[in-house]
């Protein structure tokens, strides 16, 4: 919600001036006054919208899933299979494709406490992990 402004009476009776004019002729005005005065119009419309930047910024940081990427099965490959297994509850088999094809994705759409905990397990059997 947009702050009230209290105008003065010939402040006022400008804007009612102004509102009589075409957006063509309010624009020429808006540079007339910039040139004139060494000032930008723009410089209010930036500043409101770094604010909407930050918070995205600040959204990024709270985020609430994450991919937990093995970057590389190290040497300790079987150690590796088995905590895959274990996080994943695949076979095996499906384990092993996953280690055998690092870099790959291990799990997708994990909490940050399940996302944290596959990534201590995977680096605890020597695995380089990534979390997205």
């Amino acid at each position: 919600m947009a702050e009230e402004i209290k105008l003065s009476a010939a402040q006022a009776k400008i804007v009612d001036e102004l509102n009589k004019l075409s957006a063509l002729e309010l624009s020429q005005i808006v540079k007339h006054l910039e040139n004139e005065w060494g000032v930008s119009a723009a410089a209010p419309a930036a500043a409101a919208a770094a604010a909407p930047a930050g918070e995205a910024a600040a959204a990024a940081d709270e985020k609430s899933e994450f991919t937990v990427k093995l970057a590389d099965a190290g040497s300790q490959k079987v150690a590796v299979i088995k905590a895959v297994k274990e996080i994943t509850g695949l076979g095996l088999g499906e384990s092993k494709a996953i280690v055998d094809g690092a870099p790959s994705t291990v799990k997708e759409k994990a909490t940050k406490e399940e996302a944290a905990a596959a990534k201590k397990l995977l680096e605890e059997a020597g695995a380089t992990v990534e979390l997205v």
